[in-house]
């Protein structure tokens, strides 16, 4: 299930774009060559970039399999969706609760074309794309209401995308239209990236110039402020990547590379 296509914008193969770098270093295959190089130059100034797209994306793992085992969670908002890979949000909810429910949120026009090819579900559930930009927040809950049954709790799930919205304050105020959007019960789901090291803020600044849509590192004692008014679980609380509930499957910890956590509506 979709929403009424919208003419397709052109996708600009010459300048490197997040969704493709990431999909490159998290073992994907759509990407061009001008996202290879990207992300290989950003790895060679920096190597332990190499480390964080899979931290990133095995900390979207354990929170969702939280939210589903632990918290009973069947309905999922995931906002800034990217590029389908493995384990995405409907597989892992629908692995544990085949009648779990996913709407995806996503206005990149490449995104955009591998959709509806690579989003399935269970037939007990449901898995549905937006297309939208997450900050019309409106137009997000009027869409979300077609496969979602929003006077339910629902989970919003925002992994590492609030960067990529330069100015704070609008990003605050995404979050915070809505959670107070959602009932009681509801749950938000946050991870957002921050400098490991100066050397890897002068390489993200470095990056961010490349005429890429950039991304803003911000501090961890700044996006906690996005859990304010909900309850964080605690423990773990809002932590790096690795050390939120980590499992057999976690790797290596490390102490800066991103930060998330979980938290409940009242």
């Amino acid at each position: 299930m979709t929403n009424a296509p919208r003419p397709r914008r052109r996708i600009d193969t010459t300048v490197p774009h997040s969704a493709r770098i990431w999909n490159y270093w998290t073992g994907g295959k759509d990407y061009y060559e001008v996202d290879r190089l990207a992300g290989d130059r950003y790895i060679e100034n920096y190597p332990p970039m190499r480390l964080f797209p899979p931290e990133s994306r095995d900390w979207l793992r354990r929170a969702v399999t939280f939210l589903t085992r632990n918290e009973g969670a069947r309905q999922f908002l995931d906002l800034g969706a990217g590029l389908p890979t493995s384990n995405n949000t409907h597989e892992i909810a629908q692995r544990i609760a085949p009648e779990s429910r996913v709407v995806y949120v996503d206005h990149d026009p490449l995104v955009i074309t591998h959709v509806e090819a690579l989003l399935t579900s269970t037939e007990e559930g449901a898995t549905a794309y937006i297309e939208e930009d997450m900050e019309k927040t409106d137009l997000v809950l009027q869409g979300a209401g077609k496969t979602l049954d929003l006077s339910k709790p629902v989970a919003v799930v925002i992994s590492d995308v609030l960067g990529h919205i330069v100015d704070w304050d609008e990003a605050r105020g995404l979050v915070r239209r809505l959670m107070d959007s959602l009932p009681s019960g509801s749950w938000l789901a946050m991870s957002h990236s921050t400098a490991a090291d100066e050397k890897h803020r002068q390489v993200q600044e470095e990056y961010n110039r490349s005429g890429a849509i950039p991304y803003i590192f911000r501090e961890p004692s700044q996006t906690v402020q996005l859990f304010d008014g909900l309850e964080l679980i605690d423990p773990p609380g809002y932590t790096s990547w690795p050390r939120w509930m980590p499992d057999a499957d976690t790797g290596t910890a490390t102490d800066r590379a991103g930060w998330g956590g979980v938290a409940r509506k009242p």
